[in-house]
């Protein structure tokens, strides 16, 4: 009887740290989903203002002759500053990363969404900004 008990006892163990196992491998995988994001939008970012550099270029490039719209410098603002919002999600999701690793380990695990809150809003800012400015540069052309 003692020794079907220990082997129950053990059985229960073995879940546990399993369980504990996907938890924590779960948690990874949510770190590694948002460092692919903060990727893409430093990418993005990168994109932005290279675009702007090409199309300075172009214009140096042709001269006078050719009817290229004049650059307000906007874009490179904006791409930086995709850039810079980019490397913070990737700082916020290590942070939020490790916050839970510690409640998991003390068992005390509490759902919160504020991070995805955060950068919900920070990104849709920057969309909005992105929205005013393409609006600004068609109604100039």
């Amino acid at each position: 009887m003692g020794e079907l008990q220990n082997k129950d006892k053990n059985l229960v163990t073995e879940i546990i740290k399993q369980q504990n196992a996907r938890e924590h491998l779960a948690n990874e995988r949510t770190l590694l989903a948002w460092i692919r994001t903060s990727i893409g939008i430093m990418a993005f970012g990168f994109v932005v203002v290279k675009f702007s550099l090409f199309i300075k270029q172009i214009s140096l490039l042709l001269g006078n002759t050719a009817k290229l719209p004049q650059q307000n410098g906007y874009s490179s603002m904006i791409g930086i500053l995709l850039v810079a919002v980019g490397a913070v999600v990737l700082l916020l999701a290590y942070i939020k990363f490790k916050q839970t690793e510690k409640q998991l380990n003390n068992e005390a695990f509490e759902a919160s969404s504020k991070l995805v809150f955060s950068i919900t809003i920070i990104i849709l800012s920057i969309s909005i900004l992105l929205i005013l400015y393409l609006i600004d540069n068609t109604n100039r052309y």
